[in-house]
């Protein structure tokens, strides 16, 4: 089996969504540092623009976004799966709520507090991506935390029937995603805080927590490069036929962010559930770059 390569930086949440999926799989897996603003110049030649972390490698497979990281990790080992009984696929929902709105509010409820604290740097990065500035946060912290707190209370119910997880008996991408917004209130030392009014809460994130994050090892990013262009992507072509669009086709895929950077690439799938281009440069040779669908905007290159 390839390497599992992850690119990512430490204080991540959704780097964090996956640490966790690999150590409910007890993968090995390569590790990337990578800086946690643009640019991103070792990122790019296999991205082709996208630049939001963490970014998952198999190959010269390339899978921008955690929803979609999440389907090559249960392809590569799909026991146990990320999906148990008897949640099942709906923890892809549950995923898809966590990181919406919740995720808004996880981050701007952990950083208020420490708001003049955190560099212009990396306000102005955010800002041009996502809209995200200071003034934003301190203005609307006091609702942030309210519905955060409003989250966690929901939470604390759905765990207060016994259940060890969200799902069930086990551990789910549902966990994986739902733990990574309380997770993040521990960088900014809130975390103890924030759960204490939930007793389920902080029993169920010590049980997630306790998961760990498999097996990593330190890879830089120079290797990484070397391992795509030493390979061939492994994609399926299919382009659905009420798409708009067939395969071959010159396209750029951004996300729904205001800021998005375009990746263009030749088309190869396009489906309900994703969106793969291929995509050639000179540091990598030819690369699939693979998206979820749901987020994604797809336009004629």
């Amino acid at each position: 089996m390839a390497d599992l390569i992850l690119h990512h930086y430490q204080t991540s949440p959704y780097s964090e969504l996956l640490r966790l999926a690999l150590g409910i799989k007890g993968l090995a897996w390569k590790s990337v540092t990578i800086p946690n603003i643009a640019p991103k110049p070792d990122l790019t030649p296999l991205t082709g623009g996208y630049r939001k972390t963490p970014v998952f490698q198999i190959g010269a497979d390339i899978y921008c976004d955690s929803a979609i990281a999440i389907d090559a990790i249960e392809a590569v080992q799909p026991e146990p799966s990320l999906f148990p009984a008897p949640l099942g696929q709906l923890g892809a929902l549950v995923a898809l709520q966590a990181g919406g709105a919740t995720f808004s509010q996880a981050v701007g409820s952990a950083m208020a507090p420490f708001i003049d604290r955190i560099d212009d740097e990396f306000f102005e990065d955010r800002k041009k991506l996502f809209g995200f500035d200071r003034d934003r946060v301190k203005k609307g912290a006091p609702h942030l935390t309210a519905q955060f707190n409003g989250w966690l209370a929901r939470i604390d119910d759905a765990l207060s029937d016994g259940r060890a997880f969200l799902g069930g008996d086990a551990p789910g991408y549902a966990d994986c995603a739902a733990g990574m917004n309380v997770w993040f209130q521990g960088n900014f030392g809130l975390k103890g805080s924030r759960t204490a009014p939930f007793p389920h809460v902080a029993a169920w994130i010590a049980r997630v927590e306790a998961i760990g994050h498999g097996s990593p090892s330190d890879m830089t990013a120079q290797e990484a490069l070397d391992v795509a262009r030493d390979a061939e992507p492994m994609v399926a072509e299919r382009v659905d036929q009420d798409s708009g669009f067939t395969a071959g086709q010159s396209v750029v895929v951004r996300t729904e962010d205001p800021g998005a950077d375009l990746v263009a690439g030749t088309l190869v799938r396009l489906t309900a559930r994703d969106v793969v281009v291929l995509r050639d440069d000179p540091r990598v040779g030819t690369v699939a770059v693979h998206f979820p669908r749901i987020g994604q905007i797809v336009l004629p290159g």
